[in-house]
C-alpha cells in the first residue's frame, strides 16, 4: 500500500519534468529548425560529453519550461563544467525571478568548486513583467561573474541575440564565441534603439559577429552552434580547471625535438621585408596546435593558444604583414587582455619580436597609443609563469619593452636569431633628430646593420639561435621550468 501511494506523486513529478524540459513546444521549436536556429538544450548536447548533463532548478518558474534558462554541469573531456543557457524559445529567453536566482546558484557552484563555466546565451535581458512581481532583495549573477573572473576559465557562446543583462556577461569572459548570420550582442535592441535615438538598425548591424569580432569583444565566430561548442571545447583543453592548477598535457602526436629548417625559408633576412609570423609560429609549434586569439582585431599582433612539446603555450608575436609588425591601440589593448589571462592561469608566454615599434603619428597619439602601449608593457612585466622571448629581426623603442624584449625583464630565456636588431629608435632617424654629424650617423647606421653580435658580447640576449634549432631551445627550456605555472601564486588582474 505504501508503494501504490507514492505513484501519484511520482506520475506528477514526471509530468512537470516533461513539462519543463519541452522548452518552448513543438511548435516553435520546429520554426526555430526551419530558420537554422540551435536550442539550448540541443546545444548543450553539443557542448558536453554524451550523457554527462545533470540539471538542476528544472522546476523553477511558474508557467514557463524551466523558467527559459537551463542550468547544471556535465563533463568535457571527462573534466567537469558548469554550464547554463538561455532559452530563447520560452519567453524571448528573458531573465525572470527564478531564471535570476538560478543564473546566481550556477555561478556560485563554479567558484565554490573551482571548475570552468560556460554560459549559452540567447536571450532578451530582465523580463519586463518581473516589475509586477514583489522579490527580495538578492544577489545577481553579474556579482558573481565579477568574483568568478580571474580564478576559473569562464566561456560564453552566442547562440542568438543577447541584450541588457545577460548580454554583458560575454565582454566578462574569457572566450566569447559567436554564431553566424543568429549571434548577436547589444546592450538594447534595435526597437529600444529605434525608440531612443531613432536609428533604424538590423540585429546583425547592430551587434553582430562582424561587429565584435572587430570591437575585440568576441574572440572566434563559427558557422553554427555546434561548431560553436567544438571551438569552447578546444579552447578549454589548453587551460587547467582553476587558476593555480597546472593545464593538461598532451603526451601523443608531434610532441618532441625536431629541426625547423623552414624557418630559413620563412624569415626573410632583409628586415623591410614583410612575412607571414603565423607560418613561423605553425613550424615552431606542435602541429595543428595553433587557435588564434581574436585575430580580426588588432591583427599587426598575433595572439593564440598553442602546444609545444605538449605542453600549452601562449603565443605573442608581431605580424610583419600589417604595419610591419607596429603595434597600434587595439593590437596593444588586445595583447594587455591575453597576458593578463595567460598570466591568470600561469600559462608560459612565446614573444616571437619583430616590430619598427609603438605605431607613431597624430592618429595614434588621439587613439592614446601610449596609455595602451604602457599597459601591455605592465601586463607583460606581471608575468609570473615562464616567458621566454626570441627578438626575430627587429625590436626599437617601446616596440621592444611591450613584447618583452629589454634585458632582464623576468624572462626564463632571451634570445635572438642571427637577423635580429635592437635598438632605441632606428639608426637614420635618430641621427637626423640628434643632427648628429656625418661620421656618427655612419656609425649608427653601420651597428645597426651589424646585427646581434655587439648586443651578445655584453650579455644582451642569452644565446644567438641558429633557426633551425629554434624549437628545440625552446623545449628545453619549457622542460626546465615545468611544473612553476601551477605552483606561481594568481594573481587576479584582469583588463577586459
Amino acid at each position: 500500500m505504501t508503494r501504490d501511494a507514492w505513484q501519484p506523486l511520482l506520475d506528477r513529478l514526471t509530468e512537470r519534468r516533461e513539462a519543463a524540459r519541452a522548452m518552448g513546444g513543438p511548435q516553435k521549436l520546429a520554426t526555430r529548425a526551419e530558420r537554422g536556429r540551435a536550442t539550448a538544450r540541443g546545444t548543450i548536447a553539443h557542448l558536453l560529453d554524451a550523457d554527462s548533463f545533470v540539471e538542476f532548478g528544472v522546476l523553477a518558474g511558474e508557467d514557463l519550461p524551466a523558467d527559459a534558462f537551463v542550468a547544471g554541469w556535465g563533463t568535457i573531456e571527462g573534466r567537469p563544467v558548469f554550464v547554463g543557457a538561455e532559452d530563447g524559445s520560452v519567453a524571448g529567453g528573458s531573465i525572470g525571478t527564478a531564471g535570476a536566482t538560478k543564473r546566481a546558484r550556477l555561478i556560485e557552484l563554479a567558484r565554490r568548486e573551482r571548475r570552468p563555466l560556460v554560459l549559452i546565451l540567447d536571450g532578451a535581458g530582465h523580463r519586463a513583467t518581473n516589475a509586477l512581481r514583489p522579490h527580495r532583495p538578492a544577489p545577481n549573477d553579474l556579482q558573481g561573474l565579477a568574483d568568478l573572473v580571474g580564478l576559473v576559465p569562464i566561456a560564453t557562446i552566442v547562440i542568438g541575440p543577447s541584450a541588457g543583462h545577460g548580454a554583458l556577461a560575454a565582454p566578462m569572459s574569457d572566450y566569447c564565441v559567436m554564431v553566424t548570420g543568429h549571434g548577436a550582442l547589444f546592450t538594447a535592441g534595435p526597437p529600444l534603439v529605434a525608440a531612443a535615438s531613432g536609428e533604424q538598425v538590423s540585429v546583425t548591424d547592430l551587434g553582430g559577429p562582424a561587429v565584435h569580432l572587430a570591437s575585440g569583444l568576441a574572440h572566434a565566430e563559427a558557422p553554427d552552434a555546434a561548431a560553436a561548442c567544438a571551438a569552447v571545447r578546444q579552447w578549454l583543453g589548453y587551460l587547467p580547471d582553476a587558476a593555480g592548477e597546472a593545464p593538461p598535457r598532451e603526451h601523443s602526436g608531434d610532441v618532441g625535438p625536431r629541426a625547423t629548417d623552414a624557418l630559413l625559408d620563412l624569415i626573410p633576412v632583409d628586415a623591410r621585408t614583410p612575412y607571414d609570423m603565423t607560418e613561423v609560429i605553425d613550424e615552431l609549434c606542435d602541429h595543428d596546435s595553433v587557435l588564434p586569439w581574436q585575430p580580426g582585431h588588432g591583427p599587426s599582433l598575433i595572439c593564440a593558444l598553442t602546444r609545444l612539446g605538449g605542453h600549452t603555450v601562449a603565443v605573442v608575436a608581431n605580424q610583419p604583414l600589417v604595419l610591419a609588425g607596429s603595434l597600434d591601440v587595439a593590437a596593444a589593448d588586445k595583447g594587455a587582455r591575453f597576458l593578463d589571462f595567460c598570466g591568470t592561469f600561469g600559462l608560459p608566454v612565446l614573444f616571437l619580436t619583430d616590430n619598427p615599434g609603438v605605431l607613431a603619428g597624430s592618429a595614434s597619439e588621439r587613439a592614446g597609443i601610449l596609455r595602451a602601449s604602457s599597459r601591455m608593457f605592465l601586463a607583460q612585466r606581471r608575468l609570473r609563469a615562464p616567458k621566454l622571448q626570441v627578438t626575430i629581426r627587429k625590436a626599437f623603442g617601446f616596440g621592444s619593452s611591450v613584447m618583452a624584449a629589454n634585458p632582464f625583464d623576468a624572462q626564463s630565456a632571451s634570445l635572438a636569431l642571427p637577423t635580429a636588431t635592437l635598438g632605441g629608435i632606428p639608426a637614420k632617424v635618430g641621427g637626423e633628430t640628434a643632427k648628429e654629424d656625418e661620421d656618427t650617423r655612419a656609425a649608427l647606421a653601420a651597428n645597426e646593420s651589424s646585427g646581434p653580435w655587439r648586443g651578445a658580447t655584453v650579455g644582451t640576449w642569452d644565446d644567438i639561435v641558429d633557426p633551425r634549432e629554434l624549437r628545440n631551445v625552446v623545449l628545453s627550456v619549457l622542460a626546465r621550468g615545468e611544473g612553476t605555472q601551477a605552483s606561481t601564486t594568481p594573481e587576479k588582474v584582469h583588463t577586459r
